[in-house]
Formats: structure tokens, C-alpha cells, sequence
């Protein structure tokens, strides 16, 4: 699985992103580099789950006014600030869903779509990819996030375990499981 640079981060950077914490603590006028870095990446995590943009701008909104609000709360653990705004995305979606009967969808690029299928069989078919598309609707709520976070972002165990709050070997175990139920349903 080859690593993508969006989403992963080296210490350098980590190290500016914290400064970056630091200041905005201090002074909320300094959020804004975290919210430039982040908002088209929550963004795209709440419309692939809502499929309404205007509705994911809204909610994209509160996860920043959110986390702006609370950044004095935020501790450094080590991974992405995004882990943090992806907790808070989690929320915000479910509270949405909740309060405007928002309805869930699953809206995956096609090229994410023939890497999986790649992971099930060696053909490419547009029937193979109908039938994944149908199989990732059938999953439940938890298994689809996972997947997603995991094989269409590419993101480490231990971040997909902050963004969850599990530990990084549980988000190893479930995410296995989650992939052998999408399995077993793409092989009936």
C-alpha cells in the first residue's frame, strides 16, 4: 500500500502544525493556517457522507467554529491535527443526521473504486464496480468508515485509532474485519 502525502505528515511538519496550535491557543486570529491546511480535506469527508454540498458546507462549518472554540481542550498526541477535526466531523455529522433526517450515501471516486476491486479480483469490469458500489452501501455506518478511511484516504492505523478514539491495533483488527464483510458480500 503506498502511502499518500496528503494525509501523512513528517515530524517537520507536525512540528509546524503545533506551532501553528500554539498560536492559535494564544491568538484565534492564527487558526487560520490550520483551517487553510484542513477544510478542503473535511470538507470532502462530510459531503462523501451526505451528498448535499450545501448541508456539508454547513456542517464543515461547525466542525471549524467547533474546534476553534475548543481548541484550549486539543493535546497533542502525536498524529495530524486532522485527527482531532475528523472526531469533531464524526460528531457534527451525526448530530446533522439526526436533526435534518439528512440521508447517508457513499460517494467514492472511480479510481479508489479499481484499486479495491483490484483487491477482490484481477478483472476490470464497470459490473465489478456496480456491485461494490451496491456491496459499500449494504455496510454498516462503522465498517464503510473504516474502509473509507483506510483504503480510499490511505490512512495509518494509528491515525484511523485517534480519529475514532480506539487504539491503533483494534483500528487494525476492525478495519480487517470491515474488509472481510465487504468481501463476503462483493463474493455472493
Amino acid at each position: 500500500m503506498t502511502v499518500n502525502p496528503v494525509y501523512h505528515q513528517t515530524s517537520d511538519k507536525l512540528q509546524q502544525e503545533l506551532d501553528w496550535i500554539t498560536s492559535a491557543k494564544q491568538d484565534p486570529r492564527s487558526f487560520g493556517p490550520l483551517y487553510k491546511k484542513y477544510h478542503e480535506q473535511i470538507f470532502r469527508y462530510v459531503y462523501q457522507r451526505m451528498d448535499d454540498q450545501e448541508l456539508a458546507f454547513d456542517v464543515t462549518s461547525q466542525v471549524f467554529i467547533k474546534a476553534m472554540n475548543n481548541l484550549h481542550k486539543y493535546e497533542y498526541r502525536g498524529v495530524p491535527f486532522s485527527s482531532w477535526l475528523y472526531r469533531i466531523a464524526k460528531s457534527e455529522l451525526y448530530q446533522a443526521f439526526r436533526d435534518r433526517k439528512a440521508r447517508k450515501t457513499v460517494n467514492v471516486e472511480s479510481m479508489h473504486l479499481f484499486e479495491m476491486i483490484e483487491d477482490f479480483e484481477e478483472e476490470d469490469s464497470s459490473e465489478n464496480k456496480k456491485k461494490l458500489l451496491t456491496c459499500l452501501t449494504l455496510l454498516k455506518e462503522n465498517d464503510l468508515q473504516l474502509i473509507e478511511l483506510r483504503y480510499f484516504e490511505r490512512r495509518s492505523y494509528r491515525e484511523i485509532g485517534e480519529i475514532l478514539e480506539i487504539t491503533e491495533n483494534n483500528a487494525k483488527v476492525k478495519a480487517f474485519r470491515a474488509l472481510e464483510r465487504l468481501k463476503k458480500l462483493f463474493m455472493k
